[in-house]
């Protein structure tokens, strides 16, 4: 099979005239820009092209083939995405967390984002610390190491972040206990952005019917677990029933033999990749970035480029071949 240029996207908006400017994401605009140029650099391929590509003996793909996907569901893919899309008449596919549009519930990783683009981030480091001091005296016991020790050891820049960003996304997201990290993440979000975190969940993630004219349209629906949490730091019995919970609520969205799954923060591991592949799963994606090529990476270590690895915000993939 040739190679594919795999391309991430989470939130596609105006994102100067939107009350979170300085979210993670790229401009409306620029996205137009970029399917413009992938239009005319490459090839543009569906998910059913790849998995019969996969499936066949002598199958393969165009040159320069390019597959777009797009993260967590948000309100986003419907409003500004999908009809670009449908415009260029490509597909588009889409991974998205159960949770979101079964229960209407803030996803813990929506909840950093959004304080995060509304907080200073040196306050943000101050008050995490001083939650972790009080969770660690009237909860937590030794459980949750010195905050100088944390800090140290997860406070590491990333492409896109600041080391202080990357240490707030990790204590929120898996360091410390579920529990703490939950409230702490309600707690902050509730300081710095001021909403009922149901009434902006509602505003943020598409409905199922949303999702449905979607793929009654021709876009591809993918699994994005159902809690969005880290599928390679569970238990295996934890691991089976979020991807078994993600199945049943997806029921009617996709093929249950012949899926995809998008692992949420690229966590995955043997247990992850051998029970997916046991439920019909055809394809796993991962976060390290490369170009996608099945005898390399197999076809669940999926490697993914950022949507900012290509014109008009950069040309960093004619670097990372």
């Amino acid at each position: 099979m040739a190679k594919l240029y795999i391309i991430m996207y989470h939130y596609v908006r105006d994102l100067k005239n939107s009350r979170y400017p300085n979210i993670k994401g790229l401009d409306y605009e620029l996205f137009k820009q970029q399917i413009a140029f992938l239009k005319e650099h490459f090839t543009i391929v569906a998910m059913e092209d790849v998995i019969e590509a996969w499936n066949s003996e002598n199958g393969k793909l165009p040159e320069n083939a390019a597959l777009l996907t797009f993260d967590d569901g948000y309100i986003d893919n419907f409003t500004a995405v999908f009809p670009i899309l449908k415009e260029h008449k490509v597909q588009g596919s889409f991974f998205i967390p159960g949770k979101t549009f079964t229960e209407n519930v803030l996803l813990d990783v929506n909840k950093i984002h959004f304080t995060l683009a509304s907080a200073e981030i040196h306050d943000l480091v101050k008050d995490v610390f001083a939650f972790l001091d009080q969770y660690r005296s009237e909860e937590a016991g030794n459980l949750i190491p010195a905050n100088e020790e944390l800090f140290e050891k997860y406070a590491v820049a990333s492409r896109f972040d600041t080391k202080e960003t990357i240490f707030v996304k990790r204590i929120l997201q898996t360091v410390i206990p579920e529990t703490i990290r939950n409230r702490m993440s309600s707690e902050l979000f509730r300081k710095y952005v001021g909403m009922r975190e149901d009434k902006f969940a509602r505003e943020l993630y598409m409905n199922r019917d949303q999702i449905r004219c979607m793929k009654r349209e021709g876009m591809f629906i993918g699994l994005h677990g159902y809690d969005h949490y880290w599928l390679g730091n569970l238990t295996e019995q934890e691991m089976h029933a979020d991807i078994d919970r993600a199945l049943e609520v997806m029921d009617g969205l996709i093929d249950k033999d012949n899926w995809v799954l998008n692992y949420p923060y690229g966590s995955y591991n043997l247990n992850v990749m051998q029970y997916i592949a046991s439920k019909g799963c055809k394809a796993g994606m991962v976060t390290k970035v490369a170009v996608a090529d099945t005898e390399i990476h197999g076809r669940y270590e999926l490697p993914r480029f950022d949507c900012n690895d290509f014109p008009p915000k950069s040309k960093n993939y004619l670097n990372m071949q």
